[in-house]
């Protein structure tokens, strides 16, 4: 499925972001894909009162969230066209708190391969200092597409 021949279509990865960053989740919990490269991502969160736990800093989910996304965008970057994937397994390890600012996930893509990918994220602060990292491994799905993906310009230029 990895070929580094392709050439994303900056049409495709506008519309993509455009449909991800409304999606009921992305903006229950006010992530924001930023960027979408071949086999990288960034994700942000901007925090705020509803991404707190009761000791005042930012919740394990919201983490473990913004590592599944970044993780599984930077890969998604790199699958075929008439794929699409799930995410069967998230390692997390949280490395330092917050309560304010922003969280910058980048993902990156590790291995594409024909039943499973593997991807990882970082999390850092506006001043980038290094608050959660991860590994997720996705499975990929046979003709499973992102809604409303037919009205989407080709994932490929070539």
């Amino acid at each position: 499925m990895k070929n580094t021949t392709k050439r994303l279509n900056p049409a495709y990865l506008e519309a993509v972001a455009h449909r991800i960053n409304r999606c009921p989740y992305f903006t229950l919990i006010s992530m924001e894909l930023k960027d979408l490269e071949w086999g990288s991502s960034r994700v942000e969160v901007v925090v705020g009162e509803r991404h707190l736990q009761p000791f005042g800093f930012v919740h394990g989910g919201v983490y473990s969230s913004l590592v599944d996304a970044a993780a599984f965008w930077a890969v998604h970057s790199q699958i075929d066209e008439d794929v699409g994937m799930t995410t069967v397994e998230l390692k997390l390890n949280f490395l330092a708190p917050t309560s304010k600012g922003y969280l910058i996930a980048k993902g990156r893509s590790i291995k594409v391969g024909k039943a499973l990918c593997l991807g990882e994220a970082s999390i850092e602060d506006e001043t980038g200092k290094l608050l959660a990292h991860g590994t997720s491994t996705m499975m990929i799905l046979r003709d499973v597409k992102i809604k409303g993906s037919r009205e989407f310009p080709p994932k490929f230029l070539d």
